[in-house]
């Protein structure tokens, strides 16, 4: 069995910043890309930033040159540090990764989400 165990979340406001955690825990034999995604009240869950293995990026237009993703391969962690946070960024952002364990082919799983709330 696989967990991701996000942290991070919280209120914060207009132009603050905010770091989300994301921890792959469980029969991890090999993880693949890792990601946050985001949904908003009324809307569809969208990508936010992705990381390969390798360390490639990709980021939503919205949040290119503030939001940063990085990850720890030794760790399992994948991070989100957001900054210049604007309204428009309150969502459920949920974490998910692309893995195979020791018992079964490769997959995705998605994390429980956490709220992030920007507001004055």
């Amino acid at each position: 069995q696989v967990q991701l165990v996000e942290s991070g979340g919280g209120l914060v406001q207009p132009g603050g910043s905010l770091r989300l955690s994301c921890a792959a825990v469980g029969n991890i034999f090999t993880i693949y890309a890792m990601g946050w995604h985001r949904q908003a009240p009324g809307k569809q869950r969208e990508l936010v930033a992705a990381i390969t293995s390798a360390g490639s990026t990709n980021y939503a237009d919205s949040v290119k040159g503030r939001f940063t993703i990085s990850r720890d391969n030794a760790k399992n962690t994948v991070f989100l540090q957001m900054n210049s946070l604007k309204p428009e960024d309150t969502a459920v952002y949920y974490c998910n990764t692309n893995l195979q364990t020791f018992f079964s082919g490769r997959r995705d799983y998605w994390g429980q989400g956490t709220q992030v709330t920007v507001s004055s």
